[in-house]
């Protein structure tokens, strides 16, 4: 099991009921696939400018997932940020290069 980190970006106009939704889909994929889930929430103070335009938006609220997994989950749940339609941008990294 390794440890990761994803972070997303939600539309800024989107609503807490939404948002906390939207958290929990992607909580699920990870605890679906076996992981478990540290940490889910708001990054920083949400919402935040962005440095430029994306798909015409220029404002997005920021979500950090931290989770503990195996390699295959941080890839499904790429996976399904692709298809979804609730985050327009996405990034997983490893957190410790250095485990096995």
């Amino acid at each position: 099991m390794r440890h990761y980190e994803a972070m997303f970006i939600v539309d800024a106009e989107t609503d807490d009921e939404t948002l906390t939704a939207i958290m929990a889909k992607y909580s699920k994929v990870v605890t679906d696939g076996g992981g478990e889930v540290s940490e889910v929430g708001k990054w920083d103070r949400g919402r935040r400018q962005l440095a430029y335009a994306i798909n015409k938006r220029r404002e997005g609220i920021y979500v950090l997932l931290q989770f503990v997994a195996d390699p295959t989950v941080p890839a499904e749940l790429d996976r399904i940020f692709r298809i979804g339609e609730d985050t327009f941008r996405h990034v997983i990294v490893r957190q410790n290069e250095d485990e096995e």
